[in-house]
């Protein structure tokens, strides 16, 4: 059982993005034997490995299999690491940020149309939208943005 710092500290690395998804995968000696090293801590697993390659000469499938990746995973953190320095090991969310067809603009056009007429449906935004800027959006897509702005709007109040 974890104590409460141990809880923190995971909490915080969830938060960051950088705890590790399959700790126990890490069999590297200095994260059994030293307590300084934390085979939770993403981060610091994957520069260990980058270290272990590069300072001490182990071989590359040896130390990805130590510290519980692939060969080709090695390559992408050692890729990322002289990208980015230790930032480039962060893992980041691929893909779109936030809905970038449905602009503050549009929200604001859809916002509007939902006081003058709040019993819209989900289709007869989409068939306005499109009407209004020419814009092709899924259903799912603007019933999502919705929820998101409501939360929005609830944690702002």
């Amino acid at each position: 059982m974890n104590t409460p710092a141990e809880d923190s500290k995971l909490e915080i690395l969830h938060e960051e993005g950088t705890l590790h998804p399959h700790p126990e995968e890490v069999r590297d000696a200095l994260f059994q034997e030293n307590e300084f090293f934390d085979p939770h801590d993403l981060l610091q697993v994957k520069y260990e490995m980058l270290r272990r390659v590069e300072k001490e000469g182990c071989p590359i499938t040896e130390a990805a299999a130590a510290f519980g990746f692939s060969r080709p995973s090695f390559y992408l953190a050692q890729t990322a690491f002289q990208k980015g320095g230790l930032g480039g090991l962060v893992g980041l969310k691929r893909g779109p940020k936030g809905g970038h067809k449905l602009t503050g603009e549009v929200m604001d056009f859809v916002g509007g149309l939902l006081k003058e007429e709040p019993s819209l449906k989900t289709a007869d935004l989409v068939s306005r939208i499109q009407e209004r800027f020419s814009l092709t959006v899924h259903r799912r897509t603007i019933e999502r943005a919705l929820v998101r702005s409501q939360k929005k709007r609830q944690t702002e109040g």
